[in-house]
């Protein structure tokens, strides 16, 4: 039997996504490995949320195959599929939380709907998820809406983190943070990922981001994974887009950056 740490938490291979006649992947090959901080980036209509969508078994690929935890997603039944998704935790770009429950009760919910735990036991798991990610239990009873945007996401990110998951998706987690508020969400998900040894895949198309947490980069252009590897090495790879993307002045900042920030983990 293959060893569980050597075999790809989420293994895409020949992916096709095409919508009539227009093709939005074409031979697509991705292999992520356990523990790996992943991100995906691309330009506007390279599909990188579409991949998202297809890793979380969302939407279908025209052809290939989308493995995670080395079952084909597509070819799943409901009772394997709801077993995969038991095991990742997905944080929305804007946090998605429930408008009509309080920030315990947004976390609760998906331990709720297991039916596995007797309410005590939710509560205390409930706000240690929430002490993980800076939130103190007066904060707790407030409604989404009495939340800051910084505290949204965090407890967005407890929820996500409620049934202990292995696997943790984000979608640009740090847009419509401030500069401190977004390096101390980066702080947070990067001692998480240490703290639960997590797999993490990232949508972003923030650059300190970017480099600050990805041990590897996937680019998506010309409807292919066109470099994939350390950051390092992704840059160095000659190519219209990741010129433009990596190497304009912004870019540069954030490199010089991420080479003058001591090693982690």
């Amino acid at each position: 039997m293959q060893n569980e740490s050597k075999r790809p938490i989420i293994d895409i291979r020949n992916l096709w996504t095409q919508f009539g006649r227009f093709i939005v992947h074409q031979e697509v090959n991705l292999k992520i490995m356990p523990g790996e901080i992943v991100s995906v980036v691309g330009g506007s209509g390279s599909g990188k949320t579409t991949l998202l969508r297809q890793m979380l078994g969302l939407q279908k690929p025209t052809r290939g195959s989308v493995k995670v935890f080395g079952v084909d997603i597509n070819q799943a039944d409901t009772d394997e599929l709801q077993s995969l998704r038991n095991r990742w935790g997905m944080l929305f770009q804007h946090g998605a939380l429930f408008s009509a429950l309080t920030a315990f009760d947004n976390v609760a919910l998906p331990m709720r709907e297991l039916r596995a735990m007797p309410e005590e036991l939710i509560r205390d798991a409930v706000l240690l998820k929430l002490h993980m990610v800076g939130i103190d239990p007066e904060q707790a009873l407030k409604m989404p809406a009495d939340l800051s945007g910084g505290m949204i996401k965090r407890v967005a990110l407890a929820r996500a983190l409620a049934l202990e998951p292995e696997l943790l998706f984000l979608d640009e987690p740090t847009a419509g943070l401030d500069p401190n508020l977004s390096e101390n969400f980066v702080e947070l998900i990067r001692s998480l990922h240490q703290k639960m040894r997590l797999t993490v895949v990232m949508v972003t198309h923030d650059l300190d981001t970017l480099l600050a947490l990805s041990t590897r980069i996937a680019v998506l252009a010309d409807k292919q994974v066109i470099a994939y590897g350390k950051p390092d090495d992704v840059v160095a790879v000659q190519h219209p887009f990741i010129e433009q993307f990596f190497l304009g002045a912004r870019g540069r900042r954030a490199l010089e950056g991420m080479h003058a920030a001591p090693e982690t983990g």
